[in-house]
């Protein structure tokens, strides 16, 4: 039998050993998924504390129904390990590490680099091996296939290689995991094929095979382009709006009354979370090889990155109207989570809005019901346990950075001197008077 149909045949019986290399918040969801669709998974990560509590079936990721992982894990379906000499017993290994940025805004591909390499030293016959990273084009097969292949064994005969991105958007309430379609593009046909069998015995949401990795990869980072860039024209038109005396919102909810032709993206502090603040910068970079300076991509950047530092700008003028400076002033942060309802803060735009605030001298605090501490640039800050009353009336402006559900706006409205609402947070409360929105 060919390595192709013995892969093909192991993913249909789910005789099929999964790996999954980092057990983040794209990880470890999908390996829930995998071992609950009836494969032994066994996943991988550098950090013990993660692995120990894996394996304890204790959950460290919102997305997760915490009973789903503890059955998974106590029905030996599912385990976890830091030895990464065990990935010579699975026979398809997805890898889901971090694809940061360095200090100059290009793409730190160690940890796929990294991972590819552990994942090579037990590469055998008949593997799949798929990348979920989000990453520049390219990276699939100029990257990943010659590490793979410096063992001898060649790509679409002896193993197989593809290129899946991720989709996971934290607190969706509506898409997860499980229900998402997959884009799938392989070296080679047969590569795509086998990746694309693995996630269609795993996943409800379907497959779309396309012709090759590259095309999977620049895929992934359409999706957070187009976001990223009508987001970049939401703040610019909310900057505008403000010097017009018109309100933004009240804008967008006209324009999305269109049935066709225009969707609606909303204003706010900045940009936050892995994927739209980052990934436009994996094209730029990318682009610049071939020539091409991506301007559009670059200038929403730009309008993104500066909203922080514009969002402290006017409460500072909000300040000024009762004869207060900002140097001094109480100011308290609601939410530092980069969206609402989740625990996540990476790359949140609160936390630069919180920098600038200090920076001005103000006496900075934040709340958040999910969020007790951050660290940020080698600092740890601390909030508030409790959002009282007091803490409210004596701060001199209350910003609303993160737009939580389980805020009782009406609650910060009565209580607050001044509220700057930058997500239009208080649309349903009655009483504005002391409101300015974004």
């Amino acid at each position: 039998m060919s390595h192709f149909k013995e892969i093909l045949e192991k993913i249909e019986n789910k005789q099929a050993v999964v790996g999954i290399v980092g057990l983040g918040y794209v990880g470890l969801p999908l390996a829930v998924e995998i071992a609950q669709a009836g494969y032994k998974t066994i996943g991988f990560d550098v950090q013990p504390q993660k692995v120990d509590m894996v394996n304890k079936g204790i959950n460290y990721i919102g997305d997760i129904v915490n009973s789903v992982l503890e059955d998974v894990v106590k029905s030996g379906k599912l385990s976890a390990t830091s030895d990464f000499s065990f990935i010579k017993d699975v026979d398809c290994v997805a890898i889901c590490v971090p694809t940061p940025l360095d200090q100059y805004q290009q793409p730190d591909i160690s940890y796929v680099k990294g991972s590819t390499e552990s994942v090579a030293k037990y590469l055998h016959k008949g593997m799949l091996v798929v990348l979920e990273s989000t990453t520049y084009p390219g990276t699939t097969e100029e990257l990943l296939q010659p590490i793979l292949e410096e063992g001898g064994l060649k790509c679409g005969e002896d193993f197989y290689l593809a290129f899946s991105p991720e989709r996971v958007d934290p607190g969706n309430q509506q898409y997860k995991t499980k229900n998402t379609p997959k884009v799938v593009g392989g070296v080679g046909e047969d590569s795509t094929k086998v990746a694309a069998a693995l996630y269609r015995n795993v996943l409800e949401g379907g497959v779309h095979e396309v012709s090759s990795p590259a095309v999977a990869e620049m895929e992934k980072l359409l999706e957070n382009t187009y976001r990223n860039i009508n987001i970049g024209l939401a703040n610019e038109m909310a900057i505008i709006c403000n010097r017009m005396g018109i309100n933004v919102w009240e804008v967008i909810d006209a324009a999305k009354t269109k049935p066709y032709g225009f969707q609606a993206f909303y204003p706010g502090p900045g940009l936050g979370g892995h994927c739209i603040p980052l990934d436009p910068f994996y094209l730029t970079w990318k682009a610049r090889e071939f020539d091409y300076h991506t301007r559009l991509i670059e200038t929403s950047g730009e309008i993104n990155t500066a909203m922080p530092e514009y969002v402290v700008d006017r409460a500072m003028k909000i300040l000024n109207h009762n004869k207060k400076a900002m140097n001094g002033a109480k100011v308290l942060v609601l939410g530092v989570a980069y969206k609402a309802d989740i625990d996540d803060y990476r790359e949140s735009p609160s936390l630069n809005v919180m920098d600038h605030l200090i920076s001005q001298g103000a006496q900075a605090q934040f709340y958040d019901p999910y969020i007790t501490e951050y660290r940020h640039k080698g600092v740890t800050h601390k909030g508030l346990t409790e959002l009282t009353e007091t803490a409210l009336s004596e701060a001199d402006i209350v910003i609303i950075c993160t737009a939580h559900a389980c805020f009782d706006y009406d609650y910060i409205q009565k209580h607050a001197k001044e509220i700057f609402d930058t997500r239009n947070a208080t649309k349903n409360v009655a009483d504005k008077s002391n409101i300015e929105l974004l």
